[in-house]
């Protein structure tokens, strides 16, 4: 039996799953952050898409609010060293479009801002992918190296995936040509959004 989706009431939520309460059942889903930022309060109706890992050891069901977000799950599974955990990771990260953008443009440096994805895992990911993901992917400018630096620098200072990514464009249009010139203009721009960096 395929489990396509599951409708009920939101029973818990927690860090990357919910629970879902159907019938006498209360059943557990893995879930990315961009989908549990789609579910009301406990007590809410809900209904998620689904998709169940089938392992020797065990089954998981993983949750989704969109079509989208299933099929690039599961596309992301068929890379060679990305599992369910990494999958979320990337998608919890960027927004659907964005991601499949930055698979499409072989951006190895918004990739490995994720958590647990690598450089070689990040290329394997531009490799297997690049001509899978449909038309919707756009190729996006190749990022220059010194936007690696930037990169590499507001993660060390803590800031999260999606605030690096956001600093970076900001800093990409500010008259900035040196590196600490760069750093500082999205230093800048995370100061004005109210930003700070885990060890700021």
């Amino acid at each position: 039996m395929v489990v396509a989706a599951v409708q009920g009431t939101l029973e818990e939520r927690g860090p990357g799953y919910v629970v879902v309460a159907i019938g006498g059942l209360s059943l557990r889903l893995f879930a990315p952050n961009s989908t549990l930022a789609h579910l009301g309060p406990i007590g809410a109706p809900v209904r998620l898409l689904t998709y169940l890992l089938v392992r020797e050891d065990a089954l998981a069901l993983y949750g989704f609010a969109t079509a989208d977000e299933r099929a690039l799950f599961e596309q992301l599974l068929t890379v060679s060293g990305v599992g369910p955990r990494g999958a979320l990771a990337l998608l919890s990260a960027m927004e659907v479009e964005t991601l499949r953008q930055a698979i499409v443009a072989g951006d190895t440096t918004r990739l490995t801002l994720v958590p647990g994805i690598g450089k070689k895992t990040a290329e394997r990911l531009a490799l297997e992918l690049r001509g899978k993901l449909g038309p919707r992917a756009v190729v996006a400018e190749p990022r220059d190296e010194m936007a690696a630096d930037v990169a590499a620098a507001l993660a060390t200072m803590g800031f999260t995936p999606q605030q690096v990514q956001q600093a970076l464009d900001a800093a990409a249009s500010s008259p900035a040509t040196t590196l600490e010139q760069r750093i500082l203009a999205a230093l800048e721009f995370l100061r004005r959004l109210g930003t700070r960096g885990a060890r700021g």
